[in-house]
C-alpha cells in the first residue's frame, strides 16, 4: 500500500495533514502518538470507511481512494479490527467467523467452516465456538474478532487499539496473537500504546502528532533514539522511568 499527501478533515478541523506512508509485504507498521492524533482515523481512511479530502491511497498499484472505486471489492483483501470488537451478537462465534467468507468471498459453508474452525483451535478458543459473544470475556471475544478478520485470508490487515479496552492481564493474549501473525508474514498497520509490544515487532514506526507523522523508522531509532523533540516528548510521558 502507497499513502500519498493524504489530507481529511471535518469541517474546520483538520484532522490528517499530508500524510505519506509505504506498507510493504510482510510489514508491521506501528502508528503511534497522543488520543487524537489522528491514528484511528488514518486506519479508518486505509480501509476506506471514512472519505479523504485530498491525496493518494493505492493498494498494489491501483489508486483505490477514487470515488469510483467501489470500497467493498477493495475491502475484500483487507481485515480491520478494532477495539470495540464489532461481533455480531444474535450470531454464535462459528457464524461471526463464516459470514464474511460465504456471503462476500462466495466459499461453501463447509470451506469456510473448515477455516474458521482450523483458525480458533489455533487461538484457542475451538471449545466457544457455538458460544455467542455475550458469553466470552473481552479478551476471547477481541480474538474471536481478529480471527474473523483472518478467516478471508486479507492481504492485509488493520488493527486499531484493539488492546485499549482488555483488562491488563488479557493484553498479553491478544499481543501474543498478534506477534504470531508478525512472525508468520502478516502485512499488518496497527495503532498501539503497547511501546514496548512495537519495540519488538514493528518493521516500522510512525509518530502522530496532530494529524502528521512527525517522525518514522525502525523502531530502535524512533523508539530509542528518536530525533525529534516532539516524539522524544510523547515517549518520556509513556515509556516507564
Amino acid at each position: 500500500m502507497e499513502v500519498k499527501s493524504l489530507r481529511k478533515t471535518y469541517g474546520d478541523r483538520v484532522v490528517l495533514d499530508d500524510v505519506s506512508l509505504t506498507v510493504g509485504a510482510g510489514d508491521v507498521i506501528c502508528l503511534i502518538g497522543s488520543s487524537g492524533s489522528g491514528k484511528s482515523t488514518l486506519l479508518r481512511c486505509l480501509a476506506l470507511l471514512e472519505e479523504i479530502d485530498d491525496g493518494v491511497i493505492e493498494l498494489d498499484g491501483r489508486e483505490i481512494s477514487d470515488p469510483l472505486v467501489d470500497p467493498r471489492e477493495v475491502r475484500k483483501s483487507m481485515g480491520v479490527v478494532f477495539q470495540a470488537y464489532n461481533l455480531f451478537p444474535h450470531l454464535s462465534v462459528l457464524a461471526n467467523c463464516t459470514l464474511a467468507p460465504r456471503k462476500v468471498h462466495g466459499q461453501s459453508r463447509a470451506a469456510a467452516e473448515a477455516k474458521a474452525r482450523e483458525l480458533l483451535e489455533r487461538f484457542g478458543l475451538a471449545e466457544h465456538l457455538d458460544k455467542h459473544p455475550d458469553r466470552l470475556s473481552g479478551g476471547q471475544q477481541q480474538r474471536v474478532a481478529l480471527v474473523r478478520a483472518l478467516c478471508t485470508d486479507p492481504e492485509l490487515l488493520l488493527l486499531d487499539e484493539i488492546t485499549a479496552a482488555l483488562d491488563p492481564e488479557l493484553v498479553g493474549d491478544v499481543l501474543g496473537i498478534v506477534r504470531d501473525l508478525a512472525a508468520g508474514g502478516t502485512t499488518m498497520v496497527l495503532a498501539t500504546h503497547e511501546m514496548a509490544f512495537a519495540r519488538d515487532v514493528a518493521t516500522k514506526v510512525c509518530f502522530l502528532d496532530g494529524g502528521r507523522i512527525i517522525e518514522s523508522g525502525p523502531p530502535e531509532q524512533v523508539l530509542v533514539e528518536p530525533e525529534q523533540p516532539r516524539t522524544r516528548e510523547f515517549l518520556r510521558r509513556v515509556l516507564p522511568g
